[in-house]
C-alpha cells in the first residue's frame, strides 16, 4: 500500500510529523507517516503487514477472546478508544466482537459475567485477535485455543494480547522471535518459563503482526498509538482528551511507579542500594558490599534503612526475595527448590522457614491456594 502510514518497531523513537493538541505534544511517543513496507517474519519465507498499517477495508474488526478470570480494565481500555474514535470521526473505523473457546459467557476476575458473540469458529475472517487474560492464566490454558491460535498465525493474522494473555501466546509458540510485554507482577514468572522470549517490561509492544500490552490502562495507550498511526494524531489526541488521558504514553515507559514513589523516600543512596538489591535477588549481596558500593559504613547503612523504612537492610532484602518467590510459586511450575535457588536461598529448609514466618504458610501450601484466596488471606 504505497503512501499508507505504518507503525514500525523503530517508529517510536522518531519525531511526530504533526503536533496538534497539547496532550499529544506532551506525549513522548513518535509517529511518522511513511510508505508501507513488507516485513519478513523470522523463520518464514512469506511477508506480512505490520499491525498498525492502514487497514485494507473498513471497519477494521477486532475479535477479543476472553479467557476465564480475565481482568476487566485492560479489556475496556482496548475497546473504548475504538468506540470513541468512531463517534468523534463520525465514521465506522472499527468494530469488535467478543468470543470464548466454547462460546459460553466468561467470568472476569471481578466476578462480572461477560457475554460473548460466539466461539472461536465465529471469529470473522481477517479480524485482528486480542487474547484477554488475567489471574491464574496457567490454569486456564486451553488446547482448543492453542490450536486455533497456531492455525490463524499460519494465515498471517495480527494476534495480540492484553495483561497475561501474552503467556498464552508464548505457550502456543507465537512470540518466538518477537518482542512482547506482560504485567510487571507476572514478568519474573514469564521470564523463567520462556527465557528465550524478549519480554521488555514496557507498557506495550508492537512487533510486526504481534502486539501486547501489560494490563491496566496500557491497552489505552496502545490503541491510541494505533489510531494515530492509522487515522492521524488529531483523532488520537481527541480520543485521549475524551477519556481524560494525557499524555499518551510511550511504549517503553516503566509500568511501575518510580522507586522513590514506591518507598516514600528520595534519598539518593537509599534508592541506589535498593536498586542493587532488586537486581541481585538470585545472588544476594552482603550488607558490607552494599554499603561499600554506596560509600557508606555498614552502621550508616543500617541507620539509613531504619530511618526511612523502619527495618534493617537485611530484613528489607529478605522481603524482596520472598515476594519474588511468592510470585514464582503462584505463576510458574518451577519446583519449590528451584524457586528457592532463584531467590537466593541455598537451603530449601531455610527458605521454607523464612517463607512461613513472613506469609504464615509454607511454600508447598502456597502452591495449592488460588491467587484470589491467597491475596485475601
Amino acid at each position: 500500500m504505497p503512501g499508507a502510514p505504518v507503525l514500525r518497531p523503530d517508529v517510536y523513537d522518531r519525531a511526530i510529523t504533526k503536533a496538534t493538541a497539547l496532550s499529544f505534544l506532551a506525549c513522548s511517543m513518535a509517529l511518522v507517516d511513511k510508505p508501507a513496507k513488507l516485513v519478513q517474519k523470522p523463520g518464514r519465507g512469506s511477508f506480512s503487514r505490520m499491525f498498525g498499517d492502514k487497514p485494507k477495508q473498513l471497519p477494521q474488526h477486532f475479535a477479543l477472546v476472553m479467557v476465564p478470570e480475565f481482568t476487566m480494565m485492560p479489556v475496556t481500555s482496548a475497546i473504548e478508544p475504538l468506540r470513541i474514535a468512531n463517534r468523534l470521526s463520525e465514521k465506522t473505523f472499527y468494530k469488535w466482537t467478543m468470543h470464548s473457546a466454547d462460546g459460553k459467557p466468561v467470568a472476569a476476575s471481578n466476578g462480572i459475567l461477560a457475554m460473548v458473540d460466539g466461539d472461536l469458529s465465529a471469529v470473522p475472517e481477517g479480524a485482528s485477535v486480542i487474547v484477554c487474560a488475567g489471574l491464574n492464566v496457567q490454569r486456564h490454558s486451553d488446547k482448543r485455543l492453542t490450536a486455533w491460535l497456531r492455525k490463524i498465525a499460519r494465515r498471517g493474522v495480527d494476534i495480540g494480547a492484553v495483561c497475561t494473555g501474552a503467556h498464552l501466546l508464548a505457550e502456543a509458540g507465537l512470540l518466538d522471535g518477537y518482542r512482547c510485554t506482560i504485567h510487571w507482577e507476572n514478568l519474573p514468572g514469564f521470564s523463567e518459563a520462556f527465557p528465550e522470549i524478549d519480554a521488555t517490561g514496557g507498557l506495550f509492544e508492537i512487533d510486526r503482526d504481534r502486539f501486547t500490552s501489560a494490563g491496566g490502562t496500557t491497552a489505552l495507550d496502545m490503541m491510541l498509538t494505533l489510531i494515530a498511526s492509522q487515522h492521524g494524531p488529531d483523532l488520537a489526541s481527541a480520543v485521549a482528551e475524551a477519556v481524560l488521558h494525557s499524555p499518551i504514553r510511550h511504549h517503553s515507559e516503566h509500568q511501575r511507579m518510580s522507586l522513590p514513589a514506591r518507598i516514600g523516600a528520595r534519598h539518593p543512596k537509599l534508592v541506589g542500594i535498593i536498586e542493587e538489591m532488586e537486581e541481585n535477588l538470585e545472588e544476594p549481596l552482603s550488607p558490607s558490599i552494599l554499603a561499600k558500593q554506596a560509600g557508606l559504613s555498614t552502621r550508616q547503612l543500617e541507620r539509613l534503612f531504619r530511618r526511612y523504612l523502619d527495618r534493617s537492610p537485611k530484613r528489607y532484602y529478605l522481603e524482596l526475595r520472598l515476594k519474588k518467590a511468592r510470585s514464582l510459586l503462584l505463576q510458574t511450575d518451577m519446583s519449590v527448590i528451584n524457586v528457592a535457588l532463584a531467590c537466593g536461598f541455598s537451603s530449601p529448609s531455610h527458605f521454607s522457614k523464612c517463607y512461613r514466618a513472613f506469609y504464615g504458610r509454607t511454600p508447598y501450601r502456597e502452591r495449592g491456594i488460588p491467587v484470589i484466596q491467597a491475596a485475601a488471606s
